[in-house]
C-alpha cells in the first residue's frame, strides 16, 4: 500500500491512475513521456507515448481556465509538448517548440508547464513539438463553455466524441526523420492512415481493433475532429450521414451542412452528427488529399472506423463506404475551406483588423540547397537535397539556447530581426517551369519584429519552385482571420476587393492551395516570441519556419510575462 499527500491509501498497481485523476481535479495534469509497445498492421514496435496511451489522454478543461502539466520525460529523446492554438497571454514560455520558446526536456528531467487558456473555445490539441515525436504524442483538449455563460451556440449535444486522424509507420518514425535529413530526398511514405489511431477494416490484421461509435438513433453526437497526420491533408466523411460543421480551431463557426470535410495537419473541427438513419453499420472514413502528381509517393489509403447504431437488429456484414472526394480533387478541398465562416452576432461579435500598419507579402516555396554528404550526391532534384523557405529565408534554429530566452535575456548574436517583408525577387510565381537559379534559399535565424498592437496582414503566395504543393501554415500565440486565398498569382489590385471583411473563419492554420495564394489578418496584442511554421512536418524540417517577436506595450497588462523557475536548461 502506498499512502498519497492527501491521506488517500492505494494498492500499487493502481496508485498511478489515482493520482493522475486527482491532480486532474485540480487542474494538475501529469504526463509522462515513456516508450510503449503497440501492434498495428500485423507488426509491434515500440512508440513513444505519454501515460502509455495512443492517441494521448484528453484535457478537459472551461474557457479562461489556467492548468499545470507536469511533463516527466522518461523516454530516450528530447521532447516538448506545445497546446496548440492556446494562446497563452504574455506567456511563451510553455508553448513549447524546442529552441524556439524553451530548450527540450532531456530524458529524466522534467518542466511544470502553466498552460493559460483565455477567449478559445471548442477543440484544440497538444503535441511534441520537437524531432518527428508528434507522430504519436498527441491528444485532444476539449474547452467547453464556463459554467453560468451561454453555453454552446447550438443546441447541446448527447455526448461529445474526440476523432483523431493520424499516419502510421511501421518503421520507426525517428529513423523516418533520420532517413529524410541524411538523404536530403523525400521521407518514407506512412504505412496506413488511422482513426483514434486504428487503421480500420481495410488494413491487414486491423479489422478486430477497429475504432467503434455507438450511437443511439435520434441522438445528436459533436465529433472533435483533430487532424494529427504529420504531412497530409484528409478528407472524412460518414456514409449516409450529413455533417454540420459548427466549430474550427477553437472558435465558433456559422453552421455549415457538407457530406465531408477537408482538414489540414493541425487543424480541428467540430462537428454535430444526427444519428438519424436506420439502425445499422456505417462506415466513417478518412483519405489523403494530395497535390502529387504521381500517386506513388503518397499514401493511397482509406482509414475506416464503425458507426454503431443501438438496437435489436441483425447488422449487416459489410457496411457501406461513404462518399470521398478523390484524392487530388483540389476543387472539393477548397470549395469546403472556402465555405467556412465565422459566427459572427452579438454574443460572438468578432473584430477584423481594417487600418493594416504592418504588412507582410510571404513567397512560400520548396527549394533545394546543395548536397553535404559523404557521395555529393543526395535525393532532391539534379543530386540536391530539398529545402523551404519563407520569402526565400529557409530557418535554422539555434541548437544551444532558445531564441525567447535570448530576447529576454537580451543576449546578441543568437538571432537576426531582418525576416523580409517582401520577397527578394519578383517573378511567376505560379509558372510551371521556373529557373533552377530561384531554387536555392538563403540559410540563416532571422526573425520578424512587431510593434504591440498593429494590425497586421500577411499574404502568403505558393511558388512552383521544385513543386507546387499546398501548404498549412500556423501561427503560434495567435488565431487569425483568413480574409481570402486564390490560385494563380496575388493580384494586389484586384483581389482585395473580394477580401470577406464581416465574417471569416477565425483560423490557427491557414491553407495556401497548390499554385495560389491566401491572406490573413490579426492584431499583434500578445507580446512575446511566437513561431510560424508550415504544419507538414517534412516542410518544417527542410526550414518553412520563421519566428515573430512581438514588443510589449506600456502597461503593466501588456508586457510579457517573467519566465518559471524550471525551464530546462540547454
Amino acid at each position: 500500500m502506498l499512502r498519497l499527500r492527501n491521506g488517500t491509501f492505494c494498492l500499487k498497481i493502481f496508485c498511478f491512475q489515482l493520482l493522475f485523476s486527482l491532480r486532474s481535479a485540480s487542474n494538475d495534469h501529469l504526463f509522462v513521456v515513456k516508450e510503449a509497445s503497440y501492434t498495428r498492421l500485423c507488426s509491434t514496435k515500440n512508440i513513444l507515448t505519454v501515460n502509455g496511451q495512443f492517441p494521448g489522454p484528453t484535457i478537459r478543461v472551461f474557457t479562461g481556465d489556467t492548468i499545470f502539466v507536469e511533463v516527466s520525460n522518461e523516454g530516450k529523446e528530447n521532447i516538448t509538448i506545445h497546446w496548440h492554438g492556446v494562446r497563452q497571454p504574455r506567456y511563451p514560455w510553455s508553448d513549447g517548440p524546442a529552441y524556439i520558446t524553451q530548450c527540450p526536456i532531456k530524458p529524466g528531467a522534467s518542466f511544470r508547464q502553466k498552460i493559460i487558456f483565455s477567449e478559445e473555445e471548442g477543440t484544440l490539441w497538444w503535441h511534441a513539438h520537437s524531432d518527428w515525436s508528434r507522430a504519436t504524442v498527441h491528444g485532444a483538449i476539449i474547452i467547453q463553455p464556463r459554467p453560468g455563460t451561454a453555453g454552446y451556440p447550438f443546441p447541446e449535444p448527447n455526448a461529445e466524441v474526440p476523432i483523431i486522424l493520424g499516419e502510421w509507420w511501421k518503421q520507426d518514425v525517428t529513423e523516418v526523420r533520420n532517413e529524410l535529413l541524411r538523404t536530403g530526398g523525400l521521407p518514407a511514405t506512412s504505412d496506413a492512415f488511422t482513426i483514434n489511431g486504428q487503421p480500420g477494416d481495410l488494413y491487414p490484421c486491423s479489422s478486430s481493433e477497429t475504432f467503434t461509435l455507438t450511437v443511439d438513433e435520434g441522438k445528436t453526437y459533436l465529433l472533435r475532429i483533430i487532424n494529427a497526420a504529420m504531412d497530409e491533408m484528409l478528407f472524412f466523411s460518414i456514409a449516409n450521414h450529413d455533417l454540420t460543421v459548427v466549430g474550427t480551431d477553437g472558435a465558433y463557426t456559422n453552421p455549415l451542412t457538407t457530406s465531408y470535410i477537408t482538414i489540414s495537419p493541425g487543424q480541428t473541427l467540430d462537428v454535430l452528427l444526427q444519428a438519424n438513419q436506420n439502425p445499422n453499420l456505417y462506415y466513417m472514413a478518412s483519405s489523403v488529399y494530395s497535390t502529387v502528381v504521381n500517386l506513388d509517393f503518397i499514401n493511397n489509403t482509406t482509414a475506416t472506423a464503425v458507426l454503431q447504431y443501438n438496437g435489436n437488429y441483425t447488422p449487416i456484414s459489410s457496411p457501406p463506404l461513404p462518399y470521398l472526394p478523390s484524392r487530388n480533387d483540389t476543387n472539393s478541398a477548397f470549395q469546403f475551406i472556402g465555405s467556412l465562416r465565422s459566427l459572427a452576432n452579438e454574443d460572438h461579435p468578432i473584430d477584423v483588423p481594417l487600418d493594416i500598419t504592418s504588412s507582410i507579402f510571404s513567397t512560400v516555396s520548396l527549394n533545394t540547397l546543395p548536397c553535404e554528404n559523404d557521395n555529393n550526391s543526395c535525393e532532391g532534384p539534379n543530386g540536391t537535397r530539398l529545402a523551404a523557405s519563407l520569402n526565400n529565408q529557409s530557418f535554422v534554429e539555434p541548437s544551444s539556447i532558445a531564441i525567447l530566452e535570448a530576447y529576454y535575456e537580451r543576449i546578441n548574436g543568437v538571432y537576426g530581426e531582418n525576416f523580409p517583408d517582401f520577397p527578394p525577387y519578383l517573378f511567376n510565381f505560379t509558372a510551371d517551369d521556373l529557373p533552377m537559379i530561384l531554387q536555392i534559399p538563403k540559410q540563416g535565424t532571422e526573425v520578424k519584429v512587431l510593434d504591440y498592437d498593429s494590425a497586421v496582414e500577411i499574404n502568403f503566395q505558393g511558388t512552383n519552385l521544385v513543386a507546387g504543393t499546398s501548404h498549412p501554415i500556423h501561427l503560434h500565440g495567435y488565431s487569425f482571420f483568413v480574409v481570402g486565398f486564390g490560385f494563380g498569382n496575388f493580384d494586389e489590385e484586384k483581389d482585395p476587393l473580394n477580401y470577406n471583411l464581416i465574417d471569416p473563419p477565425l483560423r490557427t492554420i491557414v491553407d495556401v492551395p497548390i499554385s495560389g495564394w491566401a491572406t490573413v489578418r490579426f492584431r499583434a496584442s500578445n507580446p512575446g516570441v511566437w513561431f510560424m511554421h508550415c504544419h507538414r512536418e517534412e516542410h518544417l524540417t527542410w526550414g518553412m519556419k520563421t519566428v515573430f517577436i512581438v514588443k510589449n506595450g506600456e502597461s503593466p497588462q501588456e508586457r510579457l510575462l517573467p519566465p518559471p523557475p524550471d525551464v530546462p536548461p540547454c
